[in-house]
């Protein structure tokens, strides 16, 4: 049986929200039950960054694997997918698109799960592949009835936006300031590098889900700590990865709901239309395993 290699062309090619969202959604849920195996990251120093490793074991799909990253030069990403039946390598993906399509899928299982029923009225904080992402992936799930984007570099917003309309035929309006795209919105997707908070807590409505994809360690994070002040439900993907840090979430850990147990119905993610919901991605270990499955699984 002859190896899959797949590159960035062909993840595009191949790799529908549908397919994502499924997926990550199996994923997240074998990770409650136990039929995912997914160690917070291992980092690996080599002086002036690391090589990052997520691992990942499918029990059902009889399928263990890795992705790999770098912090020191923004390599192309590696995901690796091998048998435990025989042992045998039968995948490889290779480039950036495999890792912001996963997250994207991620984010959109948890606003499904936390957002309020019903088309949505989103708003997006960040114009880059992680924001292009999760909306790509949120449609999969509700119906989008209205968009908008604010990015620090305002002809980004703009761009982002006409390509959400000749690519995905979805009307995203660029915005000027943070607080017009996430005021009255019923999810706010927060996707920036920032080490500051990009957004006051008060602009959150009653009824909102908050994503925050960004940093969210106590000396670094995207979105204010008060925010939790406000919010019914922190949830996260990984409470092992969001524990295993080492500097402390900016949120408190102890509150954090696993968004899989929430799938499973052992947990609830929000009691009323007015809850605020905040969803902390930070990438549960095994989820590109899993979409690489799938990948593989199409191929056959």
């Amino acid at each position: 049986m002859s190896v899959l290699l797949l590159n960035d062309d062909d993840v595009r090619r191949r790799l529908d929200a549908p397919r994502a969202v499924r997926a990550v959604r199996g994923a997240l849920l074998a990770a409650h039950t136990g039929g995912l195996v997914a160690p917070p990251r291992v980092r690996a120093e080599l002086g002036d960054g690391q090589l990052v490793f997520t691992a990942g074991r499918l029990h059902a799909e009889k399928l263990i694997g890795f992705r790999s990253y770098d912090t020191v030069v923004g390599a192309e990403q590696l995901v690796a997918v091998w048998s435990t039946e025989d042992g045998r390598l039968r995948a490889v993906v290779h480039g950036g698109e495999l890792g912001p399509r996963r997250t994207g899928a991620i984010g959109a299982v948890a606003v499904d799960a936390a957002a309020n029923p019903g088309p949505l009225r989103l708003g997006l904080v960040g114009a880059g592949a992680q924001a292009w992402a999760q909306l790509w992936a949120i449609r999969a799930v509700r119906p989008v009835a209205r968009a908008v984007v604010a990015s620090r570099r305002p002809e980004r917003a703009r761009a982002f936006a006409r390509r959400a309309a000749e690519e995905l035929g979805v009307e995203v309006r660029a915005v000027g300031t943070v607080e017009e795209a996430v005021r009255e919105r019923d999810v706010v997707v927060v996707a920036t590098n920032s080490p500051v908070p990009v957004l006051d807590a008060d602009w959150i409505a009653p009824g909102t889900h908050v994503t925050t994809l960004g940093p969210k360690t106590l000396s670094r994070h995207e979105v204010p700590a008060a925010l939790a002040e406000r919010a019914h439900v922190l949830l996260t993907d990984s409470l092992a990865q969001t524990a295993g840090y080492a500097e402390p979430h900016v949120f408190p850990v102890g509150r954090m709901v696993g968004l899989g147990a929430v799938l499973a119905g052992d947990e609830a993610a929000r009691t009323n239309a007015d809850d605020i919901t905040v969803f902390c991605s930070v990438g549960l270990a095994g989820t590109e395993v899993a979409v690489a499955a799938a990948l593989l699984e199409e191929s056959r």
